[in-house]
C-alpha cells in the first residue's frame, strides 16, 4: 500500500542545512498497524509530514496505492487527503455546531457525495465502532470516548487506504490513551484499517505489531510483535529504545 523510496528532507540555507530524514526506506502493507519512535529531532514528526503531504520531500519518493505522492500537483492535495488519508489527533477536532454524523460525514460532504451515500457509509462505520445510537447528538453531548470513536469513524468513512496518527495519546490521561489504542486496535484488526502512529511512548507502540525505529533522520531498527504479548513486546521496545542513546526516560 504504501512505499516510501529513499527519501531525504533538508531544511535550511546552503550554509546552515539541517537533514531531517536520511535516505529513509520502508513499505507498509494492507492492514498493518505500524508505529513509528525515535528521540526528539529523530525526524519521526517530519516523515509523517511528507507522507500526509503537510511537507515535501527533497529526495526520494513516497507512492500510496501505487500513485506518487511527491509528483501531485498542490491543486489535487486537499482531495488526495479526503479521498486517500485518515488523521487520528489527540484532540479529537470535532466541530461543535456539527452533529456527530455530520462531523463523520464532514470530507465526504465536501466531495460533494450524494447525501444518501454519505448517510449510508456513516452508519455503516459508527455501527461497527459502536456509536449509531449517539449521531444526532453534538460533541459537547457526549463522552470524552464517544468523542474519540466520532473522530476515528470520521478517520475511516471514505474508505480510506491509510491512517495517520501523530501522538495520538500525547495529552490523553492513561484511561483515555487506553481507549483510544484499544480502539485503534479495533479498526485495525476488525475494520481492516492500516495504521500508521508516530508515538515517544513505548506503552502506545505496544499496540502495534511492527515498530520502526529512527536515530538522527535514518531508520535504526525495526521490531516485529509477531505472536509475543503485548507485555512482552513493550519491553522489547524499551530495550531498543535504550540503545538509541541516552536516558531511556528522556526519550518514554
Amino acid at each position: 500500500m504504501l512505499q516510501v523510496r529513499n527519501i531525504e528532507k533538508y531544511y535550511g540555507s546552503k550554509n546552515n542545512v539541517t537533514k531531517a530524514l536520511n535516505r529513509v526506506s520502508f513499505e507498509v502493507a494492507d492492514g498493518e498497524f505500524i508505529a513509528i519512535m525515535g528521540a526528539s529531532g529523530s525526524g519521526k514528526t517530519t516523515l509523517l509530514n511528507c507522507i500526509s503531504t503537510i511537507d515535501t520531500v527533497s529526495a526520494g519518493d513516497i507512492l500510496l496505492d501505487g500513485e506518487s505522492i511527491a509528483e501531485l500537483p498542490a491543486s489535487d492535495l486537499a482531495k488526495f487527503r479526503r479521498e486517500k488519508l485518515g488523521f487520528v489527533f489527540q484532540d479529537f477536532n470535532l466541530l461543535d455546531t456539527l452533529t456527530l454524523e455530520e462531523n463523520i460525514g464532514l470530507a465526504l460532504t465536501l466531495n460533494h457525495s450524494d447525501p444518501k451515500a454519505v448517510q449510508k457509509q456513516v452508519q455503516n462505520v459508527a455501527a461497527q465502532l459502536g456509536i449509531v445510537d449517539i449521531l444526532g447528538k453534538f460533541p459537547y453531548q457526549v463522552s470524552g470516548g464517544q468523542k474519540q470513536r466520532a473522530a476515528c469513524a470520521r478517520a475511516m468513512v471514505a474508505g480510506q487506504s491509510l491512517l495517520l496518527a501523530d501522538e495520538p495519546t500525547g495529552a490523553l490521561d492513561s484511561s483515555a490513551s487506553k481507549n483510544l489504542l484499544e480502539i485503534m486496535t479495533q479498526m485495525n484488526q476488525n475494520m481492516g484499517a492500516t495504521i500508521l502512529m508516530v508515538t515517544h511512548d513505548a506503552y502506545s507502540a505496544s499496540y502495534a505489531k511492527r515498530v520502526l525505529f529512527l536515530k538522527d533522520g535514518r531508520l535504526f531498527n525495526e521490531l516485529l510483535r509477531g505472536k509475543r504479548s503485548r507485555s512482552v513486546f513493550y519491553h522489547e521496545i524499551l530495550d531498543v529504545l535504550a540503545l538509541l542513546g541516552g536516558d531511556v526516560s528522556d526519550i518514554i
